[in-house]
């Protein structure tokens, strides 16, 4: 059954495979670990578009958009280290609709989101798409999560229509999780001199404007005037893995880790561009780290580690981190998990609960671009099962 496993592999580190190339689902970090767009209402050119409702909870609305206003705190009245993501949430689907501001504030259009592009979107930013809610669809069953790491999620339900005649949300308060030693904002940031702090800002400018040639030299710049600036070398990492120059980018986001050992977003770069390379010591070190530093935030980091524990035959090891990452992905954002669980399964020589599981993963996504091949290794876990089956007959 070993070869048959091994024979899974092109499946899981496929073009398909989840954070190959760019962010990681539910991750919409771009060069310094900070969201890469911030959707607001009435900005130019954005993201989304203006839909509308026609349900029973909200009236007839047409294209008419319904914008809420609020602002995000932390309960111990600490400064916010990167925006806070906002996500709407319907009928247990969750779709990006913005990132708060620095201060906490935001104001947008409940009618639109964003989201992270799927596996197959072969962007190394990881695509943004734009979604419309369906004008038959209620919000009566919505609500709003906010999340930052490090912090416990706050749930705000939505589903009424009193955002028509007010739309301010007011404070909503973040707590701090407790044992959480990993940062998504290094803190050598705040140590760095005035002029690499210039430096590294035009950098992020010129990466807003898509001129990576020049945010290259500014980032360069700001590592040189200061070694420790753990973003500038992260920022760096980012701009040559776009380019595909992998092994460029591993020594920017070793240079990262060097600088600030607890700045999680380059030991999970790192855990990307070992899958990409099947190095699965790599794959299930870094995830390991980044679980180490902050279990609670980085549900992929489980997915990963169940991938490199597989593939180094850990399978007890595997098949926790497969099933904790199902746990946590809530919103089932990498249905991958159950495929990879499946996979783990059937190495364990559990054919009928491995069958189950890929069945289930394949009946969900009928348009998976490797179902051809996953369906070949379904009937073969299946043929197993029977076999296993009439074994156990046969002895008794």
């Amino acid at each position: 059954m070993r070869a048959l496993a091994m024979g899974f592999v092109a499946c899981l580190v496929a073009g398909h495979a989840w954070g190959q190339i760019g962010s990681s689902p539910g991750n919409t970090t771009g060069a310094t670990g900070r969201p890469n767009s911030t959707t607001t209402s009435g900005s130019s050119g954005g993201l989304g578009s203006v839909g509308g409702y026609g349900s029973s909870g909200m009236g007839n609305l047409g294209d008419r958009p319904i914008y809420v206003a609020g602002k995000v705190a932390l309960s111990d009245g600490a400064a916010l280290p990167e925006p806070v993501k906002i996500e709407r949430i319907c009928g247990g689907a969750a779709r990006i609709a913005t990132h708060t501001d620095m201060k906490g504030r935001f104001s947008f259009d409940l009618t639109r989101s964003t989201e992270i592009g799927d596996a197959s979107d072969q962007t190394a930013s990881g695509a943004l798409r734009t979604n419309r809610m369906s004008r038959d669809r209620s919000m009566m069953d919505c609500e709003l999560r906010f999340s930052l790491p490090g912090f416990r999620m706050e749930n705000v339900p939505i589903g009424s229509d009193r955002y028509l005649d007010n739309p301010d949300l007011g404070t909503v308060i973040l707590h701090r999780i407790a044992n959480v030693e990993g940062l998504t904002v290094s803190a050598t940031a705040s140590l760095a001199p005035k002029e690499a702090k210039k430096a590294y800002e035009k950098g992020m400018d010129a990466v807003a404007k898509k001129k990576p040639a020049e945010a290259q030299k500014d980032f360069a710049q700001a590592v040189e005037l200061y070694p420790r600036y753990a973003a500038a070398w992260f920022a760096l990492g980012r701009l040559d893995e776009e380019q595909n120059k992998f092994d460029e980018a591993q020594k920017s986001y070793g240079q990262a880790i060097v600088a600030d050992a607890k700045f999680i977003p380059p030991h999970e770069r790192l855990a990307w561009i070992a899958l990409r390379d099947t190095n699965w010591q790599e794959v299930a070190g870094q995830s390991d780290t980044i679980l180490s530093l902050d279990p609670i935030d980085y549900p992929d980091a489980y997915y990963l580690s169940g991938v490199g524990n597989f593939q180094l035959g850990k399978l007890d090891v595997a098949e926790k981190s497969a099933r904790e990452a199902m746990t946590r992905d809530t919103t089932h954002r990498n249905p991958r998990t159950s495929y990879l669980l499946g996979l783990i399964l059937a190495q364990k020589r559990d054919f009928v609960a491995a069958a189950s599981s890929i069945r289930a993963f394949l009946e969900q996504n009928p348009n998976e671009p490797d179902a051809s091949v996953i369906r070949q290794q379904l009937a073969a876990i299946e043929q197993a099962a029977k076999q296993a089956a009439q074994q156990t007959v046969q002895t008794k």
